[in-house]
């Protein structure tokens, strides 16, 4: 996975606090998601279907996890 060209997600904040990082190239190449806390680059990723994902930030994106 170091190879990989990771991306911090649009929802994370610049403050650098809470930010993940998913590695897009990956997805296209594999049909799995890679994801990853940023602020621990050589640690763990958690890995989703390409539709798990779809739907996940879909969700996001019309306000399901608005508080």
């Amino acid at each position: 996975m170091t190879e990989q060209v990771w991306v911090k997600s649009s929802y994370s904040g610049g403050e650098g606090g809470n930010c993940i990082e998913w590695a897009p190239s990956h997805a296209a190449a594999t049909g799995a998601v890679p994801v990853r806390d940023s602020k621990d680059p050589h640690g763990p990723a958690l890995h989703f279907d390409t539709a798990a994902w779809a739907a996940f930030t879909t969700s996001i994106k019309t306000g399901n996890f608005n508080a």
